[in-house]
């Protein structure tokens, strides 16, 4: 409860400091509107449908990251052993399960990333991609492992 207590504060903070600058910038802009919030994805589940682990014990850490994948490049297999999410700001994305299941994402798109399941990622398109990630995990551990070769 108290992590789920600590990622509602996180995602609030964001809805806030989103709707701070949409109001900073309706003071320089006349013609400027309100804020506009459009939910991307509520879910108990990662994007093959299975269900999301309970948050670990311990300390809380979040850490957002924005990732660039060059085209033509695809990611080491890897695992998450915590929950997170993210949203394809640019490019393509497709992301390959161990068990072959694919998520193709375009620019624009979330996602709820596979927890303790190898996966990577490959950008077949002729743009890079980018992206940013949201991980809810825990102070000291670890928010991706490599999967070994």
């Amino acid at each position: 409860m108290k992590k789920t207590s600590l990622l509602l504060a996180a995602m609030s903070f964001l809805l806030i400091l989103q709707t701070g600058c949409a109001a900073r910038q309706k003071e320089h802009d006349a013609h400027a509107g309100p804020a506009v919030v459009r939910e991307l994805v509520k879910t108990t589940e990662s994007w093959n449908k299975k269900t999301l682990p309970a948050y670990p014990g311990g300390q809380p850490e979040i850490t957002i990251l924005r990732i660039a994948i060059p085209a033509g490049t695809r990611l080491k297999t890897h695992t998450h052993p915590v929950i997170n999410a993210g949203v394809l700001l640019s490019g393509q994305l497709t992301v390959v399960a161990a068990n072959g299941e694919k998520l193709h994402l375009k620019a624009g798109d979330p996602i709820v990333e596979l927890v303790y399941t190898e996966h990577y990622g490959v950008n077949e398109g002729d743009e890079p991609a980018e992206i940013i990630v949201f991980y809810a995990g825990t102070s000291g551990a670890p928010i991706t492992l490599s999967a070994p070769e």
